[in-house]
């Protein structure tokens, strides 16, 4: 289901930073977690990081820990993913998603709630 939207991709030189933002409702952003994902060109989607929206705590992807920083706005319906530091094979489409459920999924597609996506390309 896509009831999320996703901005604040660009075009960016190695060692930039972006701050993407995951706009929905109380009913996505009331979810057990959310999570956001990356797509790379010619590739399959990974995940990147997640947020347990009651306890707060997060988790990373190896590729982005100390670079990246999910955080989120609950009472606004809004999530964050702070990029610094970015690197060329950060190149990717983003998205977020929120599982709707009492637990955690692992995978892209267990998630209940997604967003079409919004693009972010480094370069050298």
């Amino acid at each position: 289901q896509v009831q999320l939207v996703e901005s604040g991709g660009d075009s960016v030189q190695a060692g930039g930073s972006l701050r993407l933002s995951c706009a929905g409702s109380e009913y996505t952003h009331n979810s057990y977690c959310m999570a956001w994902f990356r797509q790379p060109p010619g590739k399959e989607h990974e995940w990147v990081a997640t947020i347990y929206t009651t306890s707060g705590s997060t988790y990373y992807a190896s590729s982005v820990k100390g670079r990246f920083t999910i955080s989120q706005d609950n009472a606004n319906d809004m999530m964050y993913l702070q990029m610094n530091s970015l690197k060329p094979e950060d190149t990717a489409m983003y998205y977020c998603a929120a599982s709707g459920a009492v637990y955690c999924p692992d995978s892209y597609g267990d998630f209940s709630y997604w967003g079409q996506g919004t693009q972010v390309t480094v370069s050298s």
